[in-house]
């Protein structure tokens, strides 16, 4: 009887990591299409701050030049690393382009 329980049990925890298994790449491209919109929502959004402190610089409504500044930096740093992240997903799609099945 302690058998039959204990065959039951893995049957059910087999099942379930088949089916987490099958289920997993799904989850994983999900999470990673949701990653990739988020950043590229952050990075938008701080190209915005760098935009609206352009601005202010330029009509001489800026009360705090080093935040100016530092918005400025930070968007640029934020377009470096979305176009290299940009770069190395295009030159992955292209190596994966150009292996034969």
């Amino acid at each position: 009887m302690n058998n039959n329980v204990n065959s039951l049990a893995n049957i059910s925890t087999a099942d379930l990591l088949k089916n987490n298994a099958k289920s997993a790449p799904s989850n994983a491209s999900d999470e990673f299409a949701k990653q990739l919109k988020s950043a590229i929502n952050e990075t938008n959004e701080i190209q915005q701050d760098k935009e609206q402190a352009i601005a202010d610089l330029a009509t001489g409504q800026v009360k705090d030049l080093h935040q100016a500044a530092m918005a400025i930096g930070k968007a640029e740093t934020s377009m470096k690393l979305m176009l290299e992240i940009r770069n190395k997903a295009l030159n992955a799609y292209k190596e994966i382009s150009r292996t034969q099945l």
